[in-house]
């Protein structure tokens, strides 16, 4: 397996990975009295400044006009990924993220059984 086949196995260990450890992270700062909604905005706000100037300088030239669908399906994408964000802390908040981090796991196998449905 040379670099070119190499680099999508290594991205997806280092998502993994940051996953685990904000999974963690969440239930350390929840512990201490953090609200879910306060970190999934933390969280959130860290990323769009860690991502946002990345995908602008590298994407520049292929950025497409913004209309309404486009908007409204950024907004849909946004609302849903949040609430997502909510009720997984809050299941964190009363569970173990050893658990949440198990249940991470079986996305890959969700995913695959949806695109067999799906075609």
């Amino acid at each position: 397996m040379g670099k070119v086949g190499l680099a999508p196995v290594i991205g997806m260990m280092m998502a993994e990975c940051a996953q685990v450890g904000l999974m963690f992270a969440g239930k350390a700062a929840m512990s201490d009295g953090m609200s879910n909604l306060v970190f999934v905005f933390y969280s959130n706000a860290f990323a769009s400044l860690v991502l946002l100037p990345a995908s602008l300088l590298f994407h520049r030239s292929q950025i497409p006009p913004l209309t309404l669908p486009i908007l409204s399906a950024f907004f849909l994408l946004g609302f849903l990924g949040t609430s997502s964000q909510f009720f997984g802390y809050a299941g964190i908040y009363y569970s173990s993220p050893t658990l949440s981090t198990a249940m991470l796991n079986l996305v890959p196998g969700f995913t695959f059984i949806l695109a067999i449905i799906f075609g």
